[in-house]
């Protein structure tokens, strides 16, 4: 072959394996299929910009063939509703916190910890290491295939009655929590009336004063506008969210090995883009959040640390639900890393 023809050919060639994220040669194996995606943030929050930088992805490796449609807010549900939708073939894919997969899989309960992560470092390796990849090795039996974790970040609790400058501040609130039992049991431990309720009624609930509370990274608080129905917000930081990113496994399983490991690499690029988005919009958040008239404050350090002792029991309780090996495994891996300081 003359090489000046060689040459452009031979770079078309690499172009177009680029473009195809690196699949390989077969990557002729990818069918024209419109992806739906659920997911209950508004766009404008880093769950929403995630799903928008994995939609971009996949039609960027797929060259057009797969086409990730986005459905935010709730459109297409709740949560528990999103994972009946998944299992049942009804909904490709969606994005969700790991606490409503508790009754799907019981041991993602070790995730809901109290204070478990000190920071996203010791989160990002734990939940991309073993530990994580377990968690979701156990969903296909479930009818779901977890392809990786995406950010919500830390929580923290917000409420129409008072400053919480005290752990005795909590009792009484009725508070909204998410529909697992870690979280109903942990606000229960600390005297307040813990309500499990879809995300999607939360700001009718704290509108309509159904309840006091919620507790949510700050980034749900504001792409929500939990500031027009709230007034307090204390910097709690008492547990730390993760997003799952999931097929269900009858749509999985209809793809092509080229198709899926498109979905797997862009799940995996986008997870990197979301969290340092995420990251880097929280303080930006919270300046914004005191601006829209939220009376914020931060629990002196003795005040967290009686927090702590009392949901120590919850953590005994759990650590039984989710399997003593795995949580020993957890702490063992947070503890090589703290000694690495």
């Amino acid at each position: 072959m003359n090489k000046k023809i060689q040459t452009p050919l031979l770079a078309a060639t690499t172009a177009l394996l680029a473009t195809l994220g690196g699949v390989g040669a077969h990557a002729a194996d990818v069918q024209e299929r419109t992806i739906k995606f659920g997911y209950v943030a508004p766009q404008q929050h880093p769950q929403g910009m995630g799903a928008k930088k994995f939609a971009e992805l996949v039609a960027q490796k797929s060259g057009g063939k797969l086409n990730v449609k986005g459905f935010s807010d709730g459109q297409l549900g709740g949560e528990v509703q999103m994972i009946s939708a998944s299992q049942g073939g009804v909904l490709e894919m969606t994005a969700m916190s790991t606490a409503p997969l508790v009754g799907v899989v019981k041991e993602f309960a070790l995730f809901d910890f109290p204070f478990l992560f000190e920071n996203t470092k010791e989160a990002d390796a734990v939940v991309d290491g073993p530990v994580g990849k377990a968690l979701l090795d156990k969903l296909p039996a479930r009818g779901l295939v977890g392809l990786c974790y995406w950010e919500n970040g830390f929580r923290h609790v917000t409420n129409n009655k008072r400053a919480i400058t005290k752990m005795e501040d909590l009792d009484g609130l009725k508070i909204r929590t998410m529909q697992n039992p870690v979280y109903v049991q942990m606000f229960g431990a600390l005297g307040s009336n813990a309500i499990p309720m879809a995300f999607t009624e939360l700001y009718s609930a704290l509108e309509t004063k159904a309840v006091d509370a919620q507790e949510n990274p700050y980034a749900i608080i504001a792409a929500n506008k939990f500031y027009e129905v709230q007034k307090y917000l204390t910097a709690t930081r008492h547990a730390y969210s993760l997003y799952v990113v999931m097929a269900g496994a009858k749509f999985w399983d209809k793809l092509s090995a080229d198709e899926k490991q498109i979905l797997q690499a862009s799940c995996n690029e986008s997870r990197d883009y979301q969290r340092k988005l995420s990251r880097e919009v929280d303080a930006s958040l919270l300046i914004d959040l005191r601006a829209k008239g939220m009376a914020y404050n931060e629990l002196p350090p003795a005040e967290l640390a009686k927090i702590r002792a009392q949901l120590k029991p919850v953590v005994q309780k759990f650590s039984k639900e989710v399997g003593e090996e795995l949580v020993n495994q957890t702490f063992a891996e947070l503890q090589k890393l703290r000694a690495q300081k």
